[in-house]
């Protein structure tokens, strides 16, 4: 029997064995080969139950290690099973241990498919190595599975794990949670896991959860049950914006009439007034407050959400519905109508063209389907890979799906915007599909990059920065602040310009009132703008006519003047008419000579032959000037004075 057989068990013989077999098929020198073997022969006769020494606090473990240069041994120990690892230790280790290089040597088919599957989604070649030589490792002990049998609750179990760590740095603890959520959407491709694990705040309280925060027993029972009641139709920031509403009421009851306890003991003026004055300028509510008065808009909605819950609960028949009607049409604030707030033709062009350099391919493509079809920033990020349709003659389509007022609608594209989808299409790659947020079924979303969804602020980023790059500033001299909304705007307005139907820009625009149309007819409409030049020409025709100043009517110019002005003259046998060349050619010019009932008498002979001369030198001018109606006018009068006069006898 050797020396070190003597003075270790049969166990600890066989573990030794083990471990001197193993150091044999690694490339180490005799003296390298020795000194381990001794390590680990002093460790196992200091601590000869490594279960138990595995149950010790992680500094004292960490102590041994050092102090008996145990670390290559214990790294055999956790890669071959005679130990179970634990993410304190595995993540408190120093660096230079050699368990990551010794656990990927065994598993090197396991790290190659991590790490494909991360190039596939586009990563750097350090988050690579990041990820599947140092975390892989780690996570793969610390849950005693290989790669392939890694599930959902494996993942949760080692982020819950490392919010508890002691013994861990913050900074390793981050670095390790980041790696973590990285290496869930390695396994979500490779179909490990049902769902990604990503950053998360905190979780978001229900509607009839935030009732329960109410101090008033009685109220608070009565809005659970209309907050539960609510949300088996409506959805569940409408729910929730509403209890909110009854929360801020309910906690100024509390604060400024304590003896209301019941809904029914609520009256108009004690009550619902002083509330209403108060409403007003309350401050927001919130960590995001800052002690601001929250906007006009805040305020109808808290107007109309509390109208609401008092007409509801009485249409219901509720026990606890006030004896009074409480809130009333006249009580709801008249909001604001501001008119769209489009780009300017310059602007836009030249806030285009820098968009289209953008280096970030997917604010680049997004930023420029806003701008072409008029989406809202939400159905943008919402669109799936089969929204490109093409109806053959009539051209390709763009299905915008369910939305803010969920709906679906058809945009038609140009070919621009088609190459500019297709390219973004041809370097997105395939990735496997996410769970939509609106149902949770599985929804190949166009815009995906690294398994993930890109978010609504680099589009708002993307944005700030174009307008910065092509030169825009505001007012003060500040870099013009441009919202994605206002594409949406620009959209519109520009259709509404270039003479579209409301109801056509209603269909494309996902409206599902009139009312939201109608605003974009407020705005440079060329209906209201031909309008206005016509009442303009008018007044600045009539300006250069005489005025008289006793009656303020216009005075007759004399015969060879009216003749040479710049109006659609008429000859009448008792006077001269003036009419404005903006006004049109008059119905009525001339009437009585051109009626069959008139007829004339030899009296009248040298009035019409007067009347003649001035007809044909009309007829001249308005030949000369291009009034084309006014000459046929003038011929027609001629033909019926000429017959006139040949009908009247000689003298």
């Amino acid at each position: 029997m050797t020396a070190l057989a003597a003075v270790t068990g049969p166990n600890e013989t066989d573990v030794l064995a083990a471990y001197r077999e193993h150091l044999g098929t690694l490339p180490l020198a005799q003296v390298q080969r020795g000194a381990r073997i001794r390590a680990a022969s002093r460790f196992l006769h200091t601590h000869d139950d490594l279960d138990a020494w595995m149950r010790r606090p992680t500094p004292q473990r960490l102590a041994d290690l050092h102090r008996l240069r145990a670390w290559p041994f214990l790294s055999w120990c956790l890669i071959d099973g005679h130990a179970q690892a634990d993410l304190e230790l595995l993540l408190a280790k120093p660096g230079g241990v050699e368990l990551p290089k010794t656990w990927c040597a065994r598993h090197a088919e396991d790290v190659t498919v991590v790490a494909n599957t991360a190039r596939n989604l586009g990563w750097s070649e350090n988050w690579i190595h990041q990820v599947s030589i140092l975390l892989l490792p780690v996570v793969c002990l610390s849950v005693g599975k290989p790669l392939t049998a890694i599930a959902d609750s494996d993942i949760d179990a080692v982020l819950a794990q490392l919010a508890q760590l002691a013994h861990v740095s913050p900074s390793a603890r981050y670095h390790a949670r980041t790696r973590l959520y990285a290496l869930s959407q390695v396994c979500y491709q490779l179909r490990l896991i049902d769902c990604p694990r990503r950053r998360q705040g905190p979780v978001a309280r229900r509607p009839d959860e935030l009732a329960e925060d109410i101090p008033q027993p009685e109220m608070r029972r009565e809005i659970v049950r209309y907050a539960r009641t609510l949300a088996t139709t409506l959805r569940p920031g409408t729910v929730y914006a509403r209890v909110k509403t009854l929360t801020v009421f309910c906690d100024w009851l509390a604060l400024h009439h304590p003896q209301a306890s019941r809904l029914d003991q609520l009256e108009r003026t004690v009550h619902i007034e002083p509330f209403l004055a108060w409403a007003r300028t309350r401050p927001w509510r919130g960590a995001n407050g800052n002690g601001r008065i929250i906007s006009a808009t805040q305020y109808h909605h808290d107007i109309v959400d509390l109208r609401v819950f008092f007409d509801d609960i009485a249409c219901w028949g509720w026990p606890s519905q006030p004896r009074q009607r409480l809130l009333f049409i006249a009580d709801i604030p008249r909001m604001p109508q501001p008119v769209p707030r489009a780009l300017p033709p310059d602007i836009d062009r030249a806030l285009m063209a820098a968009v289209a350099e953008l280096g970030d391919p997917f604010t680049r493509t997004g930023l420029q389907v806003l701008r072409a079809t008029g989406m809202r920033i939400g159905e943008l990020l919402d669109l799936e890979l089969d929204c490109l349709v093409d109806f053959g003659q009539h051209g390709p389509w763009l299905r915008v799906p369910l939305g803010k007022l969920a709906t679906e609608r058809m945009v038609p594209l140009d070919e621009d915007i088609v190459a500019v989808l297709d390219a973004w299409i041809a370097q997105r790659g395939l990735q496997r599909a996410l769970a939509h947020p609106r149902d949770g079924r599985p929804a190949d979303f166009l815009f995906c990059e690294r398994g993930r969804r890109p978010t609504a602020h680099r589009l708002r980023r993307s944005l700030l920065q174009a307008a910065e790059t092509a030169g825009l500033t505001g007012t003060d001299g500040t870099t013009l602040r441009v919202t994605p909304h206002q594409l949406r705007h620009t959209y519109g307005t520009a259709l509404v310009n270039g003479g579209m139907s409301l109801p056509a820009l209603m269909a494309l625009l996902g409206h599902v009132t009139p009312e939201m149309t109608l605003r974009y007819a407020k705005l440079a409409n060329p209906t209201i703008r031909a309008a206005y030049q016509a009442a303009m020409d008018k007044t600045r025709v009539g300006a250069n006519l005489p005025i008289a100043a006793i009656n303020r009517r216009p005075t007759a110019p004399d015969r060879v003047e009216w003749l040479a002005s710049e109006m659609l003259k008429t000859r009448v046998a008792h006077g001269l008419c003036a009419r404005d060349p903006a006004a049109g050619a008059c119905p009525y010019a001339n009437i009585c000579e051109q009626c069959d009932n008139f007829v004339p008498t030899p009296d009248d002979a040298p009035v019409l032959h007067a009347q003649l001369g001035d007809i044909r030198r009309l007829r001249e001018d308005a030949t000369a000037r291009g009034w084309t109606d006014e000459t046929a006018r003038h011929d027609r009068v001629i033909d019926r004075l000429e017959d006139h006069l040949q009908r009247l006898p000689p003298n």
